[in-house]
């Protein structure tokens, strides 16, 4: 048994060192990314993502092509509010009254007014769910900045609590709607290569996400007393690894397709002379139509929905280029609305508070549960501190009980 499988009835002790108790929340704070909406956004938009970092408007405006080749509008505001209905609908089948709020780090609704508008309303303890399933610095610890600048600048701290679901990559309701996707991703490759006259040729799975610099991918999951070693050195990279191999184990099993498969990476940015993790999808791809591959599986593995570094880095250059290579392709859905997503995200939900509990912490992988609380310093922010909640050592939003010492209890 390989040790990225979960083992029936045993604990993983050290993601247990971070549960959270169950609590009585009186409302749901869907966070996320935030886009544009028209293109007279983008540019705003745009200073907002990359707000302290001194980057000119006519720099911006050379990277909003994707923008402006879509009239200005990002998906991911839409597939939210979509979201946040099948939340709403979900928890009310369940006889759970509790209200979806959403708020977005770079546009509206922000995060900041989202809070005081849930104060104003009555509202005194959220649950935070964002839309990053892993673990690094912009999927998980930028959102508890996020909270913590937030309460601390409209003065709600002290007033208003805010805690967060674990990152979760690996809970089933996350991970099978990719099983079937990829499932149904390589018999549609198949079907195409038998159409070309090449049923037998041979493909290749891409499980695709984002390119985060490297020292953040060391830093991903990492604390000074993290007990734990991970692939590649790095949290983030592990967790795709473990939830690659836990899809394709179940894909043969379940369907009988089977097909070699890697990660890769996408939507790089930043200064060329910062390494980040690599291969690129595209450098990947036309690697692989050297080595005689003739289809192409992409698999979305890093992203919760079809929001624009999908629909361009993926649906445009990636199927582009296997298009230009002569290469039988296609892009797996990504989790989106699926029921069995948002079946998950409440269990997720129901982990957290008293009504309702969910004792049973799903996990396909050895790697989780992952923490409600994080670790120390985990996902350090290399440009300084900011007030976090959820966090071990913040002092924001605290509630939860510190970990116990480095080596007890947590081998």
């Amino acid at each position: 048994m390989s040790p990225l499988d979960p083992q029936e009835g045993v604990v993983n002790p050290v993601t247990e060192a971070g549960r959270m108790a169950p609590k009585e929340y009186d409302g749901i704070l869907l966070a996320s990314f935030g886009g544009p909406e028209g293109q007279d956004d983008v540019i705003p938009f745009l200073r907002n993502v990359t707000r302290g970092r001194g980057i000119p408007d006519e720099r911006l405006e050379e990277v909003s092509h994707h923008y402006r080749a879509n009239g200005g509008i990002s998906p991911i505001n839409q597939q939210n509010r979509e979201l946040k209905a099948a939340l709403e609908a979900e928890l009310a089948a369940r006889g759970i009254e509790l209200p979806v709020l959403w708020g977005n780090r770079n546009w509206d609704p922000y995060i900041p007014q989202t809070l005081q508008d849930a104060y104003d309303a009555g509202h005194r303890r959220l649950l935070m769910l964002t839309t990053s399933a892993y673990s690094c610095y912009s999927s998980c610890r930028q959102y508890r900045e996020d909270i913590g600048m937030a309460l601390t600048e409209t003065g709600l701290d002290g007033r208003l609590e805010v805690d967060k679901v674990r990152q979760y990559f690996d809970h089933p309701g996350f991970v099978e709607p990719f099983i079937a996707g990829t499932a149904e991703g390589v018999a549609k490759v198949r079907e195409q290569l038998a159409a070309a006259g090449k049923p037998d040729a041979p493909i290749h799975v891409l499980f695709a996400t984002h390119s985060i610099p490297t020292r953040d991918a060391v830093a991903a999951g990492r604390s000074g007393d993290e007990p734990r070693e991970f692939a590649e050195d790095s949290a983030y990279v592990a967790q795709h690894l473990a939830n690659g191999a836990e899809i394709m184990r179940r894909v043969e099993a379940d369907s009988g397709l089977s097909a070699p498969w890697s990660l890769v990476y996408q939507s790089r940015s930043g200064a060329p002379h910062i390494p980040w993790l690599e291969p690129d999808i595209n450098d990947a791809i036309g690697d692989l139509a050297k080595q005689g591959v003739a289809g192409i599986v992409i698999v979305p593995l890093g992203f919760v929905s079809d929001h624009m570094e999908v629909v361009w880095d993926l649906d445009t250059e990636a199927l582009q280029t296997c298009q230009e290579l002569g290469l039988a392709a296609t892009r797996v859905p990504t989790p989106g609305t699926h029921r069995r997503f948002v079946e998950g995200l409440v269990e997720l939900i129901c982990e957290r508070t008293v009504a309702n509990n969910v004792a049973d912490r799903q996990a396909v992988t050895g790697l989780g549960p992952w923490y409600d609380v994080c670790r120390p310093g985990c996902c350090e922010n290399f440009r300084g501190e900011k007030p976090t909640i959820a966090g071990a050592d913040t002092t924001v939003g605290q509630g939860h009980d510190p970990y116990p010492a480095a080596g007890q209890d947590m081998k």
